[in-house]
């Protein structure tokens, strides 16, 4: 196993099982742009005006545009990918969710990053499933935007 700097794991399938506990991250700041929310509004069909309409935004709670929650932890798989790495593993995937929230909305030009923690493991044929912990900070915010506890598979 190998700590990199900005706490990145890097970690091959069968040392999996030793990270129980271990924190990764943060990640990079990545800005979430109006572009971004429409794309996903595009992809999703999601076209809530809270997420497109400016004026009808700014007489919600959050007074502007948001991200969409989804969009949000579907941005997990790059950021964790800078903090997070099993290196030997011929496939991986999500496998699902025990537990979703979003507290706090991303706001559109808000920048957001990610951090983890390795919270148990199992084994499977061939590999381990690992439940993580992730949370995305906004920044300037005291809440995260979303937090998760993500099941992966990994097999070499």
């Amino acid at each position: 196993m190998e700590i990199l700097q900005n706490e990145k794991i890097a970690v091959t399938v069968d040392k999996l099982p030793e990270l129980v506990g271990r924190k990764f991250g943060p990640s990079s700041w990545f800005q979430v742009t109006q572009d971004d929310v429409n794309a996903y509004a595009d992809v999703s069909r999601d076209r809530n005006p809270i997420h497109l309409d400016a004026a009808a935004a700014a007489r919600s709670p959050f007074g502007r545009t948001v991200a969409h929650g989804y969009l949000t932890l579907s941005l997990v798989v790059p950021l964790m990918g800078e903090v997070f790495e099993v290196t030997d593993m011929g496939t991986g995937m999500n496998y699902g969710l025990d537990r979703l929230r979003f507290p706090a909305p991303v706001p559109v030009d808000g920048k957001i990053r990610l951090r983890g923690e390795i919270l148990e493991t199992m084994p499977l044929e061939g590999g381990h499933q690992i439940k993580v912990a992730v949370s995305f900070e906004v920044e300037g915010s005291t809440k995260p935007a979303c937090v998760a506890e993500m099941l992966l598979r990994y097999y070499k």
